[in-house]
């Protein structure tokens, strides 16, 4: 059945509006070639998207010819503005920013372990408000916020998870009541990380891969035939709680000690350098200290392979460097491995603050061994975002619920 002329309109204005996201600013000649609609067609859609406030002139295209230049036309962007939150288990990150994802103000703020529930919610929000007034942003849209744990698939909410502080999931709470106009969506960390990775990072050629979060703890998200899948129960991607062999006993239900996290957590990463001679040093804010002895390790090889010294300036034998990066790249092939056997993705990206300082040096020993492990040919690939992809994970996913409320389909 044919669509309505209402619904044929809608669905264009929709395509054209898609396009000026893509694309940045375009002339009515340009959406016309790229939609392969009529002339009168593209005129209408462009006449009906300014009067509704979508896009305005923005410029001209200021292209050689007979007559005035043809106008460029783009998104307005100030339509609409949208929070990313990054919460951890030592902090938050905000960033605010327009309809189009242009980043208008951004901060962070710690909160310690010791802080009461109700004053880190305080410290969270109050962070929150700050940022969008700095952005000068009259109110939201749509906040979008990355945290560890359990996402229920049913209800989309935070689930209560040992081990994480009662202020996340208050948060969530708090912001719908303090931003009643503002559609608050939560999703697990490790999974907006690898939505951002797929949109902007390396696995932009992979509609099927995992990625493997190494930062204070671990985790890992699942995407298949383009998809992101998060199990029956939201729990897809709980690597930590892998049984591996190399620990001092087996995880519960409650407690991943035991499993892979006891492998590949921070704090493992920092015993297993310690072993090798290599100290931990005050790294940089908002990561863990792992990511810090890791990045100087594979500083310390690279420069030895370059300059064939044996030590650096501070003494340290670059070869003990080489082997504490052998060993760590065992024991993150025992999960990779793993994960290569059940689901064959074909690439595995070593993301979160460490698979970033590892970079490529952590990620072919990886790969090399991996290779050892599991048939499935696997690519190993470090992470190009960090831990900077749980931000942009969380951004993308509220442009992109702002935007299909904004440019639904709908009777005009």
């Amino acid at each position: 059945m044919p669509a309505s002329p209402s619904t044929a309109r809608a669905i264009n204005d929709r395509l054209a509006l898609r396009l000026l996201q893509q694309e940045g600013p375009l002339t009515a000649g340009q959406l016309k070639q790229l939609t392969g609609l009529s002339r009168p067609t593209v005129a209408d859609l462009v006449e009906r998207l300014t009067a509704a406030g979508l896009i305005a002139v923005v410029g001209e295209a200021g292209e050689q010819r007979r007559g005035p230049n043809a106008k460029l036309y783009g998104i307005v962007a100030d339509r609409a503005h949208l929070a990313a939150l990054d919460v951890r288990t030592e902090g938050v990150s905000v960033v605010v920013s327009d309809l189009v994802g242009a980043v208008l103000a951004e901060a962070s703020v710690p909160i310690g372990g010791d802080t009461g529930t109700g004053p880190a919610v305080e410290q969270a929000v109050a962070l929150v408000e700050r940022v969008v007034k700095e952005a000068g942003a009259d109110r939201l849209h749509t906040v979008g916020i990355g945290a560890p744990g359990l996402i229920d698939p049913a209800t989309g909410e935070l689930r209560d998870s040992t081990g994480l502080p009662e202020w996340h999931r208050r948060l969530v709470a708090a912001l719908q009541e303090r931003l009643p106009e503002a559609r608050v969506n939560v999703e697990n960390e490790t999974n907006l990380a690898a939505l951002a990775e797929q949109r902007d990072g390396v696995a932009r050629d992979r509609d099927t891969f995992v990625l493997l979060w190494l930062g204070h703890g671990t985790g890992a998200a699942v995407v298949l035939d383009g998809a992101l899948r998060r199990g029956a129960s939201g729990g897809t991607g709980e690597i930590g709680f892998l049984p591996v062999p190399g620990t001092s006993g087996l995880p519960s239900a409650v407690d991943c000690a035991g499993g892979f996290h006891s492998l590949a957590g921070a704090a493992a990463i920092v015993e297993l350098a310690g072993a090798y001679g290599l100290t931990v040093e005050g790294g940089a804010a908002h990561e863990p200290s792992a990511a810090g002895v890791v990045r100087d390790a594979v500083a310390l090889v690279a420069r030895s392979d370059a300059e064939g010294a044996g030590k650096d300036q501070g003494g340290l034998d670059t070869a003990s460097a080489a082997r504490f990066l052998d060993a760590l790249a065992d024991r993150i092939a025992i999960g990779v491995a793993s994960v290569v056997a059940v689901l064959d993705p074909g690439c595995v990206v070593l993301g979160g603050e460490v698979g970033h300082a590892g970079g490529e040096a952590l990620a072919g020993r990886v790969e090399e061994r991996v290779r050892r492990m599991a048939p499935p040919a696997t690519v190993v690939r470090p992470s190009s975002l960090g831990g900077e992809a749980v931000l942009r994970g969380a951004l993308l996913t509220a442009r992109d619920a702002a935007q299909d409320e904004l440019f639904a389909p709908r009777d005009r």
